[in-house]
């Protein structure tokens, strides 16, 4: 296929392609290891998709102004163009293109026992997992467990460690998309000091990690530094 454009943010890359019609871009990328853009560039590479980057160069701000506004009023990476599909949100765009690309196998399909754990625990990260870690990480007071989509951090964490021991991976021996998304998250949280790593948590990060598109995704960001004149 073609026409697949990923838009994400970079600290001092600038856009590659300029803007059409009414201030839409033609092409926009992810943000790399700074943002939420390497999950969605990590996607596409295990899915062996055609894409093109569009960066945003976030200290200058290009992710607040117009043009990508015109894209995601939210201001945020990633985005995804396919033909006139818009796509935002990285649960979102993980689903759209693993529905895409069905000869990749990372999406159970509909009918298979697997759709509904790997629907769920796709959405659990947004709905459940890093709202709690944000809450966390802010030292906010989450309220009363009826308010809170999480209900608590001790039971969400405990959901998630749970899950992990029941396999390498979060649907046991299937790597899916949702791993894409999980193990990007997690490398990110632990590295940062926000997860303790506990032993279920860092055996599946170091198998994540240990996967030929997390390397493909670092060289591609080493290249974009050494493009900008920062490696």
């Amino acid at each position: 296929m073609t026409g697949w454009t990923l838009i994400i943010s970079f600290g001092t890359m600038r856009p590659t392609q300029g803007v059409s019609d009414a201030n839409r871009p033609t092409d926009y990328a992810l943000s790399l290891t700074a943002t939420r853009s390497s999950g969605a560039l990590a996607l596409l590479e295990e899915l062996k998709a055609p894409y093109k980057l569009h960066v945003l160069n976030m200290k200058a701000g290009e992710q607040r102004q117009p043009a990508f506004l015109a894209v995601n009023p939210m201001g945020k990476v990633p985005a995804f163009l396919h033909g006139d599909a818009l796509v935002t949100e990285q649960v979102a765009i993980g689903i759209y293109l693993a529905g895409l690309f069905p000869e990749a196998d990372l999406a159970p399909p509909i009918g298979d026992a697997l759709r509904g754990p790997y629907l769920r625990w796709y959405v659990f990260y947004a709905a459940c997992f890093e709202p709690a870690m944000v809450d966390k990480a802010l030292k906010r007071e989450p309220g009363t467990p009826g308010m809170v989509p999480y209900g608590d951090l001790t039971t969400t964490l405990g959901a998630l460690t749970s899950q992990l021991t029941k396999g390498p991976w979060m649907l046991g021996d299937r790597f899916t998309a949702a791993d894409v998304l999980w193990g990007t998250a997690l490398t990110w949280m632990t590295g940062f000091g926000l997860l303790e790593p506990v032993a279920p948590i860092k055996a599946y990060i170091d198998r994540w990690n240990a996967r030929p598109s997390v390397a493909r995704v670092a060289q591609i960001d080493t290249d974009l530094l050494k493009a900008q004149g920062n490696a």
